[in-house]
């Protein structure tokens, strides 16, 4: 019987793939022993917290723990350098992609607590928007830090690269400059999400005015804000627009807001007796907040007087709503109650009562008037 002979090269490659199969092994083990463990110790806390990162690290942990057992295996086998090193660099690299990737999972869990614990769906909700927003932004400005690094942790790994960037540090000539510009969009964006969650000048759920385009904020992304719009279009907006360029925002501080609604009437109109129809008109729509009403002649011309109405609401929505109320009630009620007082155009026509019982001149008269009142040629009667 003939005995079976291994080279050296075949037994090191033996050696290695039962070492990395064992470490393997002791990983999973390991990982397994360990969030057995803390599931117990959860179990008698009762934390909704604890529970969450446990579940949310998990994964990341299961692909970690096998991978530091095979950095501390490795080294203290005797193998080819070759062989060594080509093990080693691949799995510090898989290493420090599960431990980024483990930090950004934690990150985004701590975000969606945060967020979960203060809702926005009420309707005081300005603490909850101003720190869903500071979350949201910082966040991403985080997760965005930790892929930096991450990768510039890989790339030094490998010899050539980590040359280059020394001979790059060394130089800090046109290469610099040149790298700089290129990456200049993404750090300026950077810092405006970080001036942006610092300053808020606008919070998620925020009502804004950008460029005579009405909506609210609906997401913040780290180059970019998305806006919608009345009409459930989408306006994306560029992060850096919020801190050149000036916007309304109607709800920086608090979300209630004042309406005026405008109506013309005829000079006739008792203005007293209107004024106080108007707490009535209000009283009657639960989308008052009861805060503040009135109502003044604010224009006069040579044919109507123009009403301004106040009205204040909780928020725009309800504002807008109320405001359209309100100017049908005061249109209903001068219909109704003062319908001498609908706007009309007075003419005076020249002549005599003789003039006036005929009825072809007396058409003729009344359209010569109306045409050069309005500044139109004059239309030709019938006869």
């Amino acid at each position: 019987m003939e005995r079976l002979l291994l080279t050296r090269t075949q037994l090191d490659g033996l050696t290695l793939a039962g070492s990395i199969v064992i470490a393997i092994i002791l990983g999973v083990v390991a990982h397994r022993v360990l969030y057995w463990a803390l599931r117990r110790m959860e179990a008698r806390r009762h934390s909704a917290f604890g529970d969450a990162v446990i579940r949310r690290t998990c994964r990341p942990a299961a692909y970690i723990l096998p991978l530091l057992a095979i950095l501390a295996t490795v080294p203290n086998l005797v193998l080819p350098e070759v062989w060594a090193t080509s093990v080693l660099r691949v799995t510090g690299l898989l290493t420090i992609a599960g431990i980024a990737w483990t930090i950004i999972t934690t990150i985004q869990l701590w975000s969606d607590v945060i967020v979960a614990r203060h809702r926005v769906d009420v309707e005081d909700n300005l603490l909850a928007r101003q720190l869903g927003t500071r979350v949201d932004i910082l966040t991403r400005a985080t997760v965005i830090v930790v892929i930096i690094v991450a990768v510039g942790m890989e790339l030094m790994t490998f010899p050539e690269v980590r040359t280059i960037g020394t001979t790059l540090l060394a130089s800090a000539g046109l290469v610099g400059i040149v790298a700089g510009l290129a990456a200049r969009p993404l750090f300026e964006n950077l810092v405006a999400g970080i001036q942006l969650a610092l300053t808020q000048p606008i919070r998620i759920d925020d009502v804004v005015v950008i460029e005579t385009q009405f909506g609210r904020i609906e997401e913040i992304h780290s180059t970019y804000v998305v806006v919608r719009l009345w009409d459930l279009r989408r306006l994306v907006v560029p992060l850096t627009y919020f801190i050149n360029n000036p916007f309304e925002n109607w709800t920086r501080r608090t979300a209630n807001l004042l309406g005026e609604v405008y109506v013309f009437a005829d000079w006739t109109l008792d203005v007293a007796a209107l004024r106080a129809e108007i707490p009535e008109i209000v009283a009657r729509s639960p989308l008052w907040d009861k805060q503040f009403q009135n109502l003044q002649v604010t224009e006069v011309t040579e044919r109507a007087v123009q009403i301004r109405a106040l009205v204040t609401a909780r928020n725009s929505g309800d504002l807008f709503d109320l405001r359209c109320f309100v100017r049908e009630e005061i249109v209903a009620y001068i219909r109704e109650h003062q319908p001498h007082a609908m706007p009309k155009l007075r003419v005076e026509l020249p002549g005599g009562s003789g003039d006036a019982a005929t009825p072809a001149l007396t058409e003729k008269r009344i359209a010569s008037v109306v045409a050069e009142s309005d500044g139109k040629p004059l239309p030709k009667a019938k006869v």
